[in-house]
């Protein structure tokens, strides 16, 4: 109901992309629910749907579907991707791309799981040891969480439970401060077995139990929560954001600096600034991280 009450909104407000945004947020639904054809069939609406705007998209629909073969055994068709966008694990790492090489990873974990292919197995750990590093340098919270997350699964494959607590522990310290629940849950049945050998430690006992309730459950509040309202628009706030402002927003979760954003929006600093103050004020917080947070919250990103 919340979802199609944000598709609606969207629709009567006109914003661009809300198509786009619907498809995606219900994309994840039904991926979380099983329907592997049906969140397969939302992300080619999505792509057909998809809205250009001046922000770069660091989740690129066929990253997303080239995850979604991956974990479900297509790998021949998720290695065609990756030979189509050229990747290595060799490759320069930069913030724009980021999202690409994780999917990379994903893929080679895949394939050391189905074919036992070792070489693959650390290839992958090699690459996430460089994507973490950056994304720590960077200060992007949700990316160290999941490269951990991918880090403690690889390690349990290879049977080294010592490293694949260690990062485990890692990555509940960074997720929990602002609760991200999803990304431990969407791994299903191996977090668990992982999880349930770190639920005893006092450090990380009581987010651990909360995961492992929400894996058991099947409910992973409040991670989802955003995205089942996840359009431009929700209800929680009294005065929506502007297009422009969605803009900046995006913007703002991303490692650019207030002039490196107005460069990227082709518009004055003193512009950036104007928005970035009505958006505070909209979100009601005061800093650019609050801000983040809390428009992940409303589904805002």
């Amino acid at each position: 109901a919340l979802l199609q009450h944000g598709r609606d909104l969207g629709e009567q407000s006109s914003l661009p992309g809300h198509e786009y945004l619907w498809s995606m947020v219900d994309a994840r639904l039904h991926l979380a629910a099983g329907d592997v054809d049906g969140a397969l069939a939302l992300l080619d609406e999505a792509e057909r749907s998809y809205y250009r705007s001046p922000i770069p998209n660091v989740r690129p629909i066929d990253a997303l579907r080239a995850r979604v073969w991956a974990i479900h055994g297509r790998l021949a068709e998720a290695q065609r991707w990756v030979r189509a966008r050229g990747l290595s694990v060799t490759d320069e790492l930069n913030y724009l791309s980021e999202y690409d090489y994780i999917t990379l990873a994903r893929i080679l974990l895949a394939q050391a799981a189905l074919e036992d292919d070792a070489q693959a197995r650390q290839a992958a750990l090699d690459l996430l040891a460089r994507l973490l590093a950056a994304a720590e340098a960077g200060d992007r919270m949700g990316s160290v969480v999941e490269i951990l997350v991918l880090q403690a699964l690889a390690a349990a494959a290879a049977d080294d439970l010592p490293a694949a607590q260690a990062a485990l522990t890692r990555a509940l310290h960074a997720a929990a401060p602002d609760e991200h629940v999803r990304v431990f849950v969407d791994e299903g049945a191996p977090m668990a077995r992982l999880l349930r050998t770190v639920a005893g430690r006092a450090e990380v006992s009581a987010f651990a139990r909360r995961i492992l309730r929400a894996l058991e459950d099947g409910d992973a509040a409040p991670d989802d929560a955003p995205d089942r309202a996840g359009v431009p628009g929700a209800p929680a706030l009294v005065e929506p954001l502007s297009a422009r402002e969605l803009d900046v927003l995006r913007l703002l979760q991303s490692e650019l600096s207030g002039p490196e954003i107005a460069d990227r929006l082709v518009v004055a600093l003193s512009t950036v600034r104007t928005h970035t103050k009505g958006i505070y004020g909209k979100l009601g917080v005061s800093n650019r991280r609050a801000a983040v947070r809390r428009a992940a919250e409303l589904g805002l990103l």
